[in-house]
């Protein structure tokens, strides 16, 4: 399902810290270090035996973390635990990956796409990790992290540019499909096994990286549409309303906007209304790379006509 590069592309210019990347990684970034300042203060917390002391930090965990469902969720509990994690090695890797492979994603969906995908990925892992982590888990624990969001960014790039080359241990060049399809295979593999890292999240996020590209598909397809039945309908109203049949000039008016609207369409002259269905047809079968150039052209200037 790889997209074309003509096909959407919103941003007019390649960005190296573009606005939603470099925010997420803000949030991130202050969210540990008042983590980090939280597991420094102490609060008394009341129990069935009087009260004990315990960090702010364990408060941060109960209402902000995702909790499993029964043990404290909360529905928020999903986007908010996108944003709270263990330590500067986790924040660390997690950001470089947000950066390194969704920067050329947000530009190339252009930045409300590109954090509608992110937080739809998140929220993906996290509710596959609620679902089924009490099946293949016995030991009930509180998740935090990014990482899910970072494999349906992962996902997303495998699939936008499948050959471009990323260089493993920043020697060995490997294309991204193969990489990137290994770690989600590993991480299938790893279900069920006794370790700190949400596997199910992983997963989960690259799955609902992967219906969302496809739902964008969908919707720009169907877009492509849209804009071309438009403005077709909006030439033809502007013909027909600029045709005065009870003007004493009837003949005259009609003539010569009738001449004056084919000499700006003369490229279909060759084009048939089938021709364009056809085309049509082809994006909902094929997808919008499945074109030729000379289709292309067509569709486009057919939905750009005014």
């Amino acid at each position: 399902m790889p997209y074309d590069n003509d096909y959407y592309q919103p941003q007019n210019s390649f960005s190296f810290f573009p606005p939603v990347i470099k925010n997420i990684i803000i949030i991130n970034v202050v969210v540990f270090f008042l983590s980090f300042i939280a597991k420094m203060i102490a609060v008394e917390r009341a129990t069935f035996l009087g009260y004990e002391t315990v960090s702010l930090y364990e408060y941060l965990i109960r209402y902000l973390a995702l909790m499993p469902i029964g043990y404290g969720f909360e529905l928020w509990q999903l986007i908010s635990y996108q944003f709270l994690h263990a330590n500067f090695t986790h924040l660390f890797f997690n950001m470089f990956a947000i950066w390194m492979f969704g920067m050329e994603i947000e530009n190339y969906f252009g930045s409300r796409r590109f954090l509608l995908f992110y937080l739809v990925s998140g929220v993906g892992a996290g509710l596959l990790h609620l679902f089924f982590s009490p099946v293949l888990s016995s030991q009930p624990a509180p998740t935090i992290g990014a990482s899910g969001a970072v494999y349906g960014i992962l996902l997303a790039f495998a699939v936008l540019f499948p050959n471009r080359y990323i260089f493993l241990y920043f020697f060995v060049p490997i294309k991204a499909k193969y990489l990137i399809g290994f770690y989600i295979l590993i991480e299938f593999l790893s279900i069920g096994e006794p370790s700190a890292v949400a596997h199910l999240a992983h997963i989960g996020g690259a799955l609902t990286g992967l219906l969302t590209l496809y739902i964008f598909k969908i919707w720009d397809i169907q877009s492509i549409k849209r804009t071309y039945h438009r403005n077709r309908n909006k030439k033809e109203g502007q013909f027909w309303g600029r045709v005065k049949p009870y003007s004493k000039r009837k003949e005259e008016i009609y003539v010569s906007h009738y001449e004056e609207v084919n000499s700006e369409d003369s490229y279909e002259n060759d084009v048939t209304q089938e021709e364009i269905d056809r085309i049509l047809d082809k994006i909902s079968e094929g997808g919008y790379q499945s074109l030729t150039e000379k289709e292309k052209e067509i569709l486009f200037k057919a939905s750009r006509k005014q």
